[in-house]
Parts: C-alpha cells; sequence; structure tokens
C-alpha cells in the first residue's frame, strides 16, 4: 500500500476498529460490489501455501454480519480465498460497521491502494470513487489519504492519448514520464511520447524536451510530418540515434532543406562534442 500511496495520512474512509476476532470461514462471505474481479490462481496458490506454514499474518477486515448472519470482506479477499484453499476453518478479521455506501467506498479505496496496480489502474479506480460515490477531488484525497495534487495528477492521465496511456501500462513510459507529457499540447503528447520510448529518455530529459517542444521556436521549425518523404524520416531517426535532443528537419520550396538540432545551454553543446567523438572512435 505504502509503495503507490505513501504515509503521507492514513485514509478517512474507514470507521474506527469495533473489535478483532477469529471468524469462521463459513460465515464471511465476499463483497459482492468487490471492484476486483481477477485473481491469480497460481499467486494464490503460493499463499495458501504459505499459510498452511505461517497461517494468517495479517487479519481481514469485514462488515459487522448482515441480514443473512454474514461477515462481508471490506479488504482481504485474497486472503480470505487462499484461507480456504489452505483448507483453514477460521481466520483472524477486524470487524467494522459501515452502511452499503460506504462499504462499496471501501472496497474501491482498498481496490486501488493494491501494489500491482500500475498508474493509469489506479487513476481508474480513483475515477470510479468519483463518478459511484459522488465525491470532489478535495473528498477523494480524504478518502484515499493523499494530497489534492497528487490525486490530479492521476486524474490528469486519463486525459491522455489512449496509445499515451498503453505505454504507461505496459511500463514502456512511467508516472514521471506521463506527467511531463501531460504538460504539452493535445497535439504534441503523442509526438513526445514515442520519442521518450524510442530514444529511452530520462524523466530529466522528457521534462527538458517537453519545455522545449511548448516554446514557440517549436513551430519554426517542426519535426517530420507524414507528408514528407520516407527518407526524411529515415535521416531524422539516424541523427536520433546520435542526439538526444529535438531534431527538426524543413524542406524548401527549391527542392532544399535545413536539419536543426535544438540545445538547451552550453552544456548541451558539450554532450553532442562528445557524442560525436564517440562515434567517430568506434
Amino acid at each position: 500500500m505504502d509503495a503507490i500511496f505513501g504515509t503521507e495520512r492514513p485514509s478517512a474512509i474507514l470507521k474506527p476498529m469495533n473489535e478483532m476476532a477469529e471468524l469462521a470461514i463459513e460465515d464471511i462471505v465476499p463483497n459482492p460490489q468487490q471492484p476486483r474481479s481477477q485473481f491469480d490462481e497460481e499467486a494464490l496458490d503460493e499463499l495458501a501455501d504459505s499459510i498452511r506454514q505461517l497461517g494468517v499474518i495479517q487479519p481481514i477486515t469485514v462488515r459487522g454480519r448482515n441480514a443473512a448472519g454474514k461477515y462481508v470482506i471490506i479488504s482481504g479477499e485474497r486472503r480470505w480465498r487462499a484461507a480456504r484453499r489452505a483448507d483453514l476453518k477460521s481466520l483472524p478479521a477486524y470487524i467494522r460497521e459501515a452502511d452499503d455506501e460506504n462499504l462499496h467506498a471501501m472496497a474501491l479505496v482498498e481496490n486501488i491502494q493494491r501494489q500491482d496496480l500500475n498508474a493509469i489502474e489506479i487513476a481508474l479506480g480513483m475515477q470510479r470513487l468519483v463518478e459511484e460515490c459522488h465525491l470532489t477531488q478535495d473528498a477523494l484525497s480524504e478518502k484515499v489519504g493523499k494530497k489534492r495534487s497528487t490525486v490530479a495528477n492521476y486524474m490528469r492521465l486519463l486525459k491522455l492519448p489512449s496509445e499515451v496511456q498503453l505505454a504507461l501500462k505496459e511500463g514502456l513510459i512511467s508516472m514521471g514520464h506521463a506527467k511531463a507529457i501531460a504538460g504539452v499540447s493535445e497535439e504534441k503528447q503523442l509526438r513526445l511520447m514515442k520519442r521518450c520510448v524510442k530514444r529511452a529518455l530520462s524523466v530529466r530529459q522528457t521534462e527538458e524536451l517537453a519545455r522545449r517542444m511548448m516554446e514557440p521556436t517549436d513551430e519554426i521549425c517542426p519535426v517530420v510530418e507524414e507528408e514528407y518523404p520516407e527518407s526524411y524520416s529515415r535521416l531524422v531517426e539516424a541523427l536520433e540515434r546520435i542526439f538526444s535532443q529535438e531534431i527538426g528537419i524543413k524542406r524548401l520550396k527549391n527542392g532544399g532543406g535545413r536539419i536543426t538540432i535544438d540545445f538547451a545551454d552550453d552544456a548541451d553543446i558539450e554532450r553532442f562534442i562528445e557524442q560525436v567523438k564517440g562515434r567517430e572512435t568506434k
């Protein structure tokens, strides 16, 4: 949980714990509104083996008995499933009081706090909390125990082009890269993402490239567009293997043209020299 949300402050969605008890597994049922529907079978088997040897180390959290006399899981369904596979008859649980609305919100919060989620999945979980529980971003911030600016950064990811979101989900770019990409205009976001992935840019390099792309000079020497011949694209790709900065190519009406390499400062010039020298010695 801390790996995603840190330890800024505890979630405000849960009411104080009423009691802790050893509950019969047959008296516990999953939350029918649990957002998580897929469980890795192999991982469940591994957890069941661990439970057989060590028992359930971390108690699950349940809501007090419902009309059918059952305890509904708030968090820990994976542990409950593994305990059943391990043939346990009971397991420790924190018992809390919650109405149906809060139970749904708790399930959503618990789901987005899983450590195996990527940034897009977390953002989608936050969006569900906003839409299904009718929360403002300020209220959402309180529910998940995060600063409002952090929540806003996650929500901004959902406005990125689908290709950029996919790159983030597949680990081709990080949350830091995505934040930098979100800072440029919509028509440049996909272009920046492709350059980031192709050149394996660091977050700092991506932020710098984003800054340059937002400058007016970016429109003066545009990057190759689709109407240019394929040879132009090959030339830009070849230059990009040498330089990590923005490469621009402009075709003139007389058949000639010019190639530009952006640089931020004198240190960039020194890096150009070192990169060229490095290739000369190969």
